[in-house]
């Protein structure tokens, strides 16, 4: 129950490749937004210079905005366009979910394999594999998910959109001016589309490949004993990973639950090599203690990690390591691990 070593390089590969796939789904993504915009924005563009230039008495109204043709074309223009890239997200990221599963078997092998002693299979000890049709199911499920979470997408941002160009806008001297400021707007209510691609891209494909992992615990429960949350750590990892590093949990237990975008993993930890039947001292796990080398950190990192007062709280000891994590409910989304407010720490602290 040892995490060695190699099990520790195996960890970092596992987190390498997953990151490497969502960079990919993330370059991908903010391309085809990107280039969709160019399309997109001299509609617009053209739609809010007339709207401007035909104000009344200096202002744009609701009920001018509503009316117009030309923004109503473009508006629709825009929906079509969104259907595109919501399709776009969903083949994307199921395609990737197919790898991320695949990965995630062999990867949970070899962790086992880092945690027994030589020639263990030569014993009876050894990893059983899932079925295909076991991992192409838990394929299916994601990608129905996946289809759930991007079909809403183009009606949502386009009723943002939609209410950003209709609200009342006063006009100034130069209407060219104001549009320019105004097709700013619609742009970031436009990516705000990009925004929830990326998020649901990335989760679904980590929770498919955790997903993925715990269906190969089933099958090898009889090595298994629990899991372990590793985080990375370093400056841009949260308070919240911080406290749930090198923590464990039992094997029925989802997890990590950690918060949207986020890079935690979850390392199976086998029995003692004495449960297991082998008479041979085990090495000491090699999980580093998170509180330790936070402590070893710059005052200047430790602050940028957990803010000057989450800090203070806890340097004084008003506060512990655990209260810095806290379990949230999210409606459209699993539960997840956050940093607990300083409001909150400081109500423990009282």
């Amino acid at each position: 129950m040892a995490i060695t070593q190699d099990t520790l390089r195996i960890v970092d590969r596992i987190r390498n490749d997953l990151t490497q796939m969502t960079d990919a789904q993330t370059l991908a993504l903010t391309r085809a937004w990107v280039e969709a915009w160019d399309v997109l924005a001299p509609e617009f563009q053209a739609a809010l210079v007339e709207l401007m230039a035909s104000a009344k008495d200096g202002a744009v109204t609701r009920s001018m905005a509503a009316k117009n043709i030309r923004l109503r074309d473009a508006l629709q223009n825009a929906r079509k366009v969104l259907d595109e890239l919501a399709a776009q997200t969903e083949v994307l990221v199921s395609t990737d979910v197919g790898a991320a599963v695949l990965d995630a078997v062999e990867g949970h092998a070899a962790l086992i394999g880092s945690q027994l002693p030589p020639n263990a299979a030569g014993v009876g000890v050894s990893f059983t594999r899932m079925s295909p049709e076991a991992l192409a199911a838990i394929v299916e499920r994601t990608t129905k998910q996946i289809h759930s979470s991007t079909r809403p997408l183009p009606a949502d941002v386009e009723r943002i959109m939609k209410r950003e160009l209709i609200r009342g806008v006063a006009v100034g001297a130069n209407p060219r001016r104001t549009a320019a400021r105004m097709l700013q707007q619609v742009e970031g209510r436009f990516n705000g589309g990009l925004t929830r691609a990326l998020t649901i891209a990335r989760t679904e494909t980590l929770d498919a490949h955790r997903a993925a992992t715990q269906a190969s615990e089933k099958a090898n429960r009889a090595i298994l004993e629990e899991w372990e949350w590793h985080a990375s750590l370093g400056a841009r990892t949260c308070p919240s990973c911080w406290a749930k590093h090198g923590t464990r949990h039992p094997l029925d237990e989802a997890g990590p639950l950690d918060h949207q975008n986020g890079r935690c993993a979850r390392v199976t930890v086998t029995k003692s090599w004495k449960d297991l039947g082998f008479d041979i001292e085990e090495p000491k796990s090699i999980t580093q203690d998170a509180e330790a080398v936070f402590n070893g950190l710059t005052p200047e990192t430790q602050k940028n990690i957990m803010g000057a007062q989450r800090l203070e709280l806890l340097q004084s000891g008003q506060i512990s390591w655990a209260d810095l994590s806290t379990k949230h409910a999210t409606d459209g989304w699993r539960d997840s691990y956050g940093a607990t407010t300083v409001k909150d720490l400081l109500a423990k602290a009282a």
